[in-house]
């Protein structure tokens, strides 16, 4: 009974696949196109959240915030935050890679091009609230399976998961304390800015760790089963963490 719930729970560590690159600036094709794959299905997750109407991730609650004070596109607030919390990985002496870099663009672009073509649901039937309901958990499963995707090609964390364990790593702190910290922050900042929190984003909260553990596990069977590398786990993973 336990070996068979172990098998269906989450994965907490990340699966050394097949494809996964030998160095974080170091990839072949295949691996760029899957890295690429997920982080566009990451940004589909984050615009299916925002056009639900329900409420946003914290980082996306800060740039939909960003985006009712200044000129800026959902996209284009998006990406600005990546470099922003780039730059603070300078005193940390965090190391960036191609992922990082892939990161901050590719999900910043589908996200802008996303929340134009997913139509917003309309009207404020029970249907339309079902609509909008399903719409947060498909964000959701989408950000989970994309992340499971991006993480196994082993081209570096992306900003802000970096910047979160180059914290721990410089001062000791426990992840999810710095993890909790930084986004209940950014998520009190973008909702003073006009954000928009609610439902969607109580739910984001619950069920992104196991999404995420869920899209790990997914990458690993679609690789016969990938061994999992006993060293990367929620210390340095912190998305892994629900």
């Amino acid at each position: 009974m336990h070996r068979r719930w172990a098998t269906l729970a989450p994965s907490r560590s990340v699966p050394h696949t097949s494809w996964r690159a030998a160095s974080r600036w170091r990839s072949g094709p295949s691996t760029f196109v899957l890295l690429v794959i997920g982080l566009w299905m990451f940004g589909t997750g984050e615009a299916l959240l925002v056009e639900s109407g329900l409420g946003n991730g914290p980082w996306t609650v800060l740039a939909e915030g960003l985006t009712t004070r200044l000129p800026l596109s959902i996209g284009l607030a998006t990406f600005l935050i990546s470099v922003t919390v780039l730059l603070l990985w300078i005193p940390l002496r965090e190391r960036p890679g191609l992922g990082t870099i892939a990161n901050a663009v590719v999900i910043a672009l589908a996200l802008q091009v996303m929340v134009v073509v997913i139509p917003e649901p309309t009207g404020d039937s029970l249907m339309t609230l079902i609509a909008r309901l399903l719409m947060v958990l498909m964000g959701i499963a989408l950000i989970g399976l994309g992340s499971g995707i991006y993480l196994t090609t082993g081209l570096g964390p992306g900003p802000r998961d970096g910047w979160m364990t180059g914290i721990h790593q410089r001062y000791g702190w426990p992840v999810s304390r710095v993890r909790l910290g930084i986004e209940a922050t950014v998520l009190v900042l973008g909702w003073l800015l006009g954000g928009t929190v609610g439902l969607g984003t109580v739910l984001f909260a619950l069920l992104v760790g196991p999404a995420v553990g869920y899209g790990l596990r997914l990458a690993a069977s679609l690789d016969g089963g990938a061994p999992p590398i006993s060293s990367t786990t929620i210390d340095t993973h912190p998305e892994l963490e629900a």
